[in-house]
């Protein structure tokens, strides 16, 4: 999920029914053929907490249930959200042409792809930060810059989309799209709806199959569920006190948002938003380290619900 250098987001890039998933705030309609909720963060019988469930971990490594951010000098760090540490892997030394990271997303195997200012794409290691070339073509339907992020297909799937929403200037929106990584095509789905039509965001997704936006509406962010199918969106939450500054990413992570956000070149803060319990939204770390985020990301194999 992503965060652009040049305004901001998360996943994690980074930035977003029926009895859900712990984890999953209830943003809004349910989206994806599921039915409308109350619009309210929490569970359908109308409390702040979300019903329990398990996992989406089959398979997956330790390493892919971290978080993992981009900063604006090209070094990739790994984020562990119940210890607020970050710890730096390497710097990326991709053959990008003087282009600058600009959004991230992380697969159920543990690698980065990192989209470029100039439209690339890249893959990166999230061991070592080396990284190679795709064969993605930049500008396909009019996308350059990007927001993105892997969601799983289903609850419980270990089949995943990679979704990306175009990034213009000065943060307009192109809509939802999706990348085939088997021919690199891009395929346009829907634009959002409601006030949040034609605007930019950063995308996270779950392992229960779940999407969402980190929308650069002014003066504060907003958060929102995204329809996978659609485009659509619901449950807008206006982010007090949130902006997305110059620079910007978010994550889903233990049942929470992340949102990591810079503005006039000052080190990046998280904020978290506890989906997870009361929906309160609260600054985790005041400075990362004295770096910018300008892309995160997170895969399919994160926790969904608190750790234990």
């Amino acid at each position: 999920m992503r965060a652009a250098a040049s305004l901001l987001v998360i996943l994690l890039a980074a930035c977003s029914g029926s009895a859900r998933p712990s984890g999953d705030p209830g943003i809004g309609s349910g989206g994806d053929g599921e039915p409308p909720s109350s619009g309210r963060l929490g569970g359908d019988d109308g409390s702040a907490t979300p019903k329990p469930s398990g996992d989406n971990q089959a398979g997956c490594s330790e390493a892919a249930k971290l978080v993992y951010v981009v900063s604006d000098t090209f070094e990739l760090y790994s984020f562990a959200p119940d210890k607020l540490a970050f710890t730096e892997i390497g710097t990326l030394r991709c053959p990008s042409g003087g282009a600058t990271p600009n959004s991230m997303a992380i697969d159920r195997a543990g690698t980065a792809w990192v989209n470029f200012s100039d439209g690339s794409l890249f893959e990166v290691s999230t061991a070592d930060a080396s990284c190679q070339a795709t064969k993605f073509q930049p500008g396909q339907h009019g996308f350059g810059r990007f927001g993105m992020a892997f969601a799983a297909n289903a609850a419980g799937s270990q089949d995943e989309t990679l979704y990306v929403v175009g990034i213009e200037a000065d943060n307009v929106g192109r809509g939802l799209a999706k990348i085939d990584l088997a021919t690199m095509k891009l395929s346009p789905i829907g634009d959002f709806s409601g006030g949040l039509e034609g605007t930019g965001a950063e995308l996270t997704g779950t392992g229960d199959g779940k999407l969402y936006g980190f929308f650069t509406t002014t003066p504060n962010a907003t958060l929102a569920r995204i329809d996978k199918a659609t485009g659509a969106t619901s449950g807008d939450r206006n982010l007090a006190g949130v902006s997305t500054g110059n620079a910007w990413a978010f994550s889903f992570w233990g049942g929470d948002f992340w949102f990591y956000t810079s503005s006039n070149g000052t080190p990046s803060r998280v904020t978290r938003q506890k989906a997870s319990s009361d929906d309160s939204l609260a600054t985790a770390k005041a400075d990362v380290g004295g770096f910018r985020i300008v892309g995160a990301g997170v895969s399919t194999c994160a926790p969904t619900s608190p750790p234990r």
